[in-house]
């Protein structure tokens, strides 16, 4: 996060957060450049500048999970992503989450399908 030192926020909190949220906040924070290549990479027609905030730090947080937690089914990443889209962002997120997410799932687990 460009500015933002995430252990400081963390530090700043006043009750700390369950330890798996900690590790995406800190996770996903280290490596936004890397995660933001990624969505971008899958969503050609958009910006990463352009997406919705909402739905910019949902492909980031479930590219981490992707990447990072091969224990987590893919349909189960994706379904979370998407059902957080349909909540607390814009009619058409959740198909534009799900498509980009779908994308990323292919190159990043290759071998894991994602039922239908």
């Amino acid at each position: 996060m460009k500015g933002i030192d995430p252990g400081k926020v963390l530090a700043s909190l006043p009750a700390a957060p369950e330890p798996y949220a900690a590790e995406l906040f800190l996770g996903v924070g280290r490596r936004s450049a890397e995660l933001d290549a990624l969505v971008s990479a899958q969503s050609s027609s958009w910006a990463i500048g352009r997406m919705p905030a909402v739905d910019r730090q949902l492909l980031r947080l479930a590219a981490f999970e992707l990447a990072e937690h091969p224990e987590i089914p893919v349909a189960v990443v994706i379904d979370e992503a998407v059902e957080l889209a349909k909540q607390y962002s814009t009619e058409d997120s959740s198909r534009f989450v799900n498509g980009v997410l779908a994308g990323l799932a292919a190159k990043l687990r290759p071998g894991e399908a994602r039922p239908r």
